[in-house]
């Protein structure tokens, strides 16, 4: 096995209808959620789209973080009002195994460790579990083997990182390019990735852009959460989203993030008007 084209898991189901380019593929409505009785997500509305890539920015606290992890499913959260539709199904019935199983992946901020669960291991049973959703084989431990080995190298990362357990002892730059592998090996239509940029020096941020970038297709979609203008300098979005106090405030291109790397935050909470380089969201 020479490439990580060698093996590959279609893009949908055998029950679902092939994806195209523009499909609607995470349709979020009037949102809101919290922990509690705090509410953090008070009527937030997106859609992305296949083939795009959108960029999510806003000060700490402002809820970015809160909204991936309600698209996740984490159980810390509750939705009380507002819907998130994916490729049509109403994403709040599925479990969280059950969307990351149908395409949905969440790249953490803090990546976890696992001691005693060997990361090769652990990357096979999820990619297995992805794959036996979608109708395929399952992948024995030496083709499974040689496979990730193969797609390594889109985050250059040292086979040794396999026989350790996961995360653990990893550095910070080294945690988010396993991410980046899971998120290789997985192949997500929709992925979300909260501040992978968070914690890297120029090179780590260079190999995990790249990586994104080497992954993304006309038939997905990438949601990067980010406080800056750097990752963005390596990864163009298509739409960048401010968001503030639970709510995105404004949608725009490019250039709205580099607007906000000049500017700071304070002129969009100043301000409703439209600012140059500004672009509807479709």
């Amino acid at each position: 096995m020479t490439s990580t084209e060698t093996i590959s898991t279609e893009t949908t189901s055998p029950c679902e209808a092939p994806i195209q380019t523009g499909d609607l593929l995470l349709s979020i409505e009037d949102l809101h959620a919290g922990v509690g009785e705090s509410e953090i997500l008070r009527g937030v509305s997106l859609q992305i789209r296949a083939g795009e890539i959108h960029a999510l920015m806003g000060r700490n606290g402002s809820g970015k973080s809160t909204l991936s992890k309600v698209i996740a499913g984490h159980p810390a959260y509750t939705v009380t009002a507002g819907t998130i539709h994916y490729r049509g199904q109403n994403l709040l019935e599925l479990s969280p195994e059950e969307r990351a199983c149908s395409g949905v992946f969440l790249g953490f901020q803090y990546p976890v460790e696992i001691p005693g669960v060997s990361n090769l291991e652990f990357l096979r049973v999820s990619c297995n579990a992805r794959r036996q959703h979608q109708g395929q084989e399952e992948l024995d431990t030496f083709t499974f083997e040689d496979h990730v080995r193969d797609t390594m190298a889109i985050v250059q990362m040292d086979p040794a990182f396999l026989e350790r357990s996961v995360n653990e002892g990893f550095s910070g730059g080294e945690k988010k390019r396993n991410e980046i592998l899971q998120m290789a090996l997985l192949e997500p239509l929709v992925a979300i990735l909260d501040e992978t940029d968070s914690g890297l020096d120029i090179d780590a941020l260079r190999i995990v852009a790249n990586g994104v970038k080497r992954l993304a297709r006309p038939t997905t979609a990438t949601l990067l959460i980010t406080h800056y203008q750097r990752l963005l300098d390596a990864i163009t979005p298509d739409f960048v989203h401010v968001m503030a106090e639970g709510r995105i405030l404004r949608t725009g291109n490019k250039d709205l993030a580099m607007a906000l790397e000049q500017r700071g935050y304070d002129w969009i909470d100043e301000t409703d008007e439209t600012d140059e380089g500004e672009t509807p969201q479709p």
